[in-house]
């Protein structure tokens, strides 16, 4: 499958202000492995019994500390420094306890880059599924290390000083909640099409630093789809 989506969302994890970007969208799979546009590459392991563990290696594009249309940042952010880009390897447990109920937990960790581990456990219910449309609604509860709770969400020193923020140590643990929704119709055998729109509530952990001036935030996307 292949496609393009428009979407908007934060300009980075805090900020009050959206931006629009293109969003490619790609997944193909022969067997266990996969390519997600998403998570990237990496293979499942699935039992009967809808116990399953996937191994994903993928590539986060780091935050600028200025405004960016293809990667987070903003203006805002000048003196904070930027975040650089890293290869990650992302591994998931999971079990599919039925057709329409998925649990998760995940964790990711960045390999090119010291920036800390981040986990999440998940729930995801999906009412709807046919030829034609699939109905899917997920929540997640976000954690962080304590190296990835300040990359993010803290202000040392040296950025206090450039950016003018006052100093703040991001406390590890959990840092919020991301409910996602989304609806996907296949119009034809071909052609298709999704839409999704997303709320992530940030905890006093992240919420309480002094880069974050929205604790509420959305995202929405709408994508045309193109199945081979």
């Amino acid at each position: 499958m292949m496609g393009v989506g428009a979407q908007t969302t934060p300009k980075y994890s805090g900020a009050n202000k959206q931006r629009w970007q293109v969003v490619p969208m790609v997944q193909a799979r022969k067997g266990a492995f996969f390519i997600d546009s998403q998570k990237g590459v990496g293979y499942d392991l699935q039992s009967d019994s809808g116990l399953y563990l996937e191994h994903t290696l993928g590539y986060g594009l780091g935050r600028a500390d200025k405004d960016s249309d293809w990667r987070d940042g903003s203006d805002k952010l000048r003196g904070m420094g930027t975040i650089n880009a890293t290869l990650n390897t992302g591994i998931a447990a999971g079990w599919a306890i039925s057709p329409w109920l998925i649990l998760e937990a995940k964790a990711v960790l960045p390999l090119t880059a010291s920036q800390g581990v981040n986990y999440r456990t998940s729930l995801t219910l999906i009412p709807l599924q046919s030829q034609e449309d699939n109905l899917s609604l997920q929540t997640s509860a976000l954690f962080g290390d304590a190296r990835y709770m300040q990359t993010w969400y803290g202000v040392n020193a040296r950025q206090s000083v450039k950016s003018g923020y006052t100093t703040y140590s991001a406390a590890a643990g959990f840092y919020g909640v991301e409910t996602d929704l989304t609806w996907s119709h296949q119009f034809t055998q071909h052609w298709g099409g999704a839409l999704s729109t997303g709320y992530t509530w940030l905890d006093d952990h992240a919420a309480d630093s002094p880069i974050v001036f929205r604790q509420n935030q959305l995202t929405a996307t709408a994508a045309v789809t193109y199945t081979f």
